[in-house]
C-alpha cells in the first residue's frame, strides 16, 4: 500500500487589524470563541454608557455637557461612549458575557456604526 498525502482545505480570510493578523471566516465574520474572553475596556464602556444614560433619564444631569463636566471627561468622548446604548441587545449581552468576536476593540466600537441591528452584527463581526 502506498503512502498518500492528505490535503485538508479550510477556507479562512486573514485580516490585519492594528498590526495583528486575525483569522476570519470567508464571509468576513470572526469565529465564535468557545471560551469567553471578556474585554474589560469594552465592558467598562458599555456599562458607563448605560450609567450615563440613566443619569440623564433621571435628571441627575440635565445635558451631556453637564454630565461630561460632572464626570470630568471630554464631551466628545462621552458622546462616543453614549452611542454604545444604541447597540443591539444581543451584541451588548455577548460583550458582557465575553463572547464578542476576537479582535474587536473599544477603539473600533467608538467609531460611527450602523444603527440597524442586523447591520451592526455584520459591522462588528457577530454572526
Amino acid at each position: 500500500m502506498k503512502n498518500a498525502d492528505l490535503v485538508i482545505r479550510i477556507p479562512i480570510k486573514l485580516v490585519r487589524k492594528s498590526g495583528r493578523k486575525l483569522i476570519f471566516m470567508p464571509d468576513g465574520t470572526a469565529p465564535v470563541r468557545l471560551d469567553p474572553e471578556p474585554d474589560d475596556f469594552i465592558i467598562k464602556a458599555v456599562l458607563r454608557a448605560h450609567m450615563w444614560n440613566k443619569m440623564l433619564e433621571t435628571g441627575k444631569a440635565r445635558s451631556t455637557m453637564e454630565l461630561a463636566e460632572k464626570e470630568n471627561i471630554n464631551p466628545s468622548y462621552l458622546a462616543r461612549v453614549m452611542r454604545l446604548n444604541l447597540l443591539a441587545p444581543d451584541i451588548r449581552q455577548a460583550i458582557l458575557d465575553g463572547h464578542h468576536p476576537k479582535g474587536l476593540r473599544l477603539v473600533d466600537m467608538l467609531k460611527p456604526f450602523p444603527l440597524i441591528w442586523g447591520e451592526q452584527r455584520k459591522w462588528f463581526g457577530f454572526k
